[in-house]
């Protein structure tokens, strides 16, 4: 995909939709976030890694900069041959590039979140899912794999680190409410098990971002909003309601502008980073870094102590 393409597609901001690059392995359609895919070519050799996991294929070289291979369909259990007219999908996200090797590349579709349905847990395998949700494309059902998963699977080092966490040293028990939006079961167990290990001990994680805004509009009016919720922390990617829709939402809300909201997704990039700031966002950073969240929570809450005593 040439990078003017992708510019072109890019969603304005708070919609709540999702542009869908849909892919098949053996058969099955599967679909990736557009944001994530930096562009698209036919498969090319790869030079083997030893004691590599066994889905990684390798690295090879297009041009300037070495991609590590992952060979998708072995991920997902599909042990065919390799055929040179398979396609490398090369992604951006987590500040990471990687290549997957898919067998064909269908068209992109622009779709709503509420489009897209979290998958039942007796089909999805609960928490060991790789399916983030399963979409309505065309009359077609794609479902979304979870990338960010499969990455940490393959290379935990890449993922959250609770050595982060651990390197901030004791700190003292911080019982504000902080609610946390995020779709990837993993990812929302890692990310609530490091601010737990922070002293952020009242924590309320939502799926997606509707839930989180339901539960914010059924919260009673009047007293003080902050013994409810402190703190919003936001993914991008989630089915129902994004992050973005989610961040406009609240912002654009007089009853709930006040609250800080942190987006912390894989995808932030300058655009990504532009699209937050329009939104209100107060805070943005990319995954992994969940040492970096837990200083940016720090500033945030000392700011909102000083902001309500004043």
């Amino acid at each position: 995909m040439r990078e003017e393409s992708k510019h072109e597609i890019l969603l304005e901001s708070g919609t709540n939709e999702i542009e869908i690059m849909k892919f098949t392995i053996g058969g099955n359609l599967y679909g990736i976030n557009v944001a994530k895919v930096r562009e698209i070519m036919i498969s090319a050799p790869v030079k083997p890694m030893p004691h590599a996991h066994p889905a990684v294929e390798g690295i090879f070289k297009p041009r300037d900069a070495v991609l590590t291979v992952v060979d998708l369909p072995k991920y997902l259990g599909d042990e065919r041959e390799k055929d040179p007219k398979d396609i490398f999908i090369v992604t951006n996200f987590n500040k990471m590039f990687i290549a997957f090797r898919v067998h064909t590349v269908d068209r992109i579709s622009r779709i709503s979140w509420t489009d897209i349905q979290k998958p039942d847990k007796t089909v999805s395998g609960g928490a060991e899912s790789v399916a983030t949700g399963i979409a309505q494309c065309d009359g077609e059902l794609v479902t979304i794999l979870d990338f960010e998963r499969i990455v940490a699977e393959i290379a935990p080092e890449t993922s959250i680190q609770m050595s982060e966490v651990e390197q901030l040293g004791p700190r003292d028990r911080n019982d504000k409410p902080i609610w946390v939006a995020e779709d990837s079961i993993l990812l929302s167990k890692m990310i609530g098990d490091s601010l737990r290990r922070a002293n952020y001990v009242n924590l309320h994680m939502f799926s997606n971002g509707l839930e989180l805004w339901e539960a914010l509009t059924a919260l009673p009016q009047g007293g003080d909003l902050t013994r409810d919720v402190a703190l919003i922390i936001t993914d991008i990617e989630m089915p129902q309601m994004d992050g973005h829709r989610l961040t406009k939402l609240v912002k654009d809300s007089s009853r709930f502008k006040e609250i800080p909201l942190i987006i912390f997704s894989s995808l932030i990039s300058e655009e990504m980073r532009r699209k937050g700031r329009d939104l209100g966002a107060d805070e943005q950073l990319t995954k992994p870094e969940i040492g970096h969240l837990v200083d940016v929570m720090d500033h945030l809450l000392v700011r909102q102590d000083k902001q309500t005593r004043g």
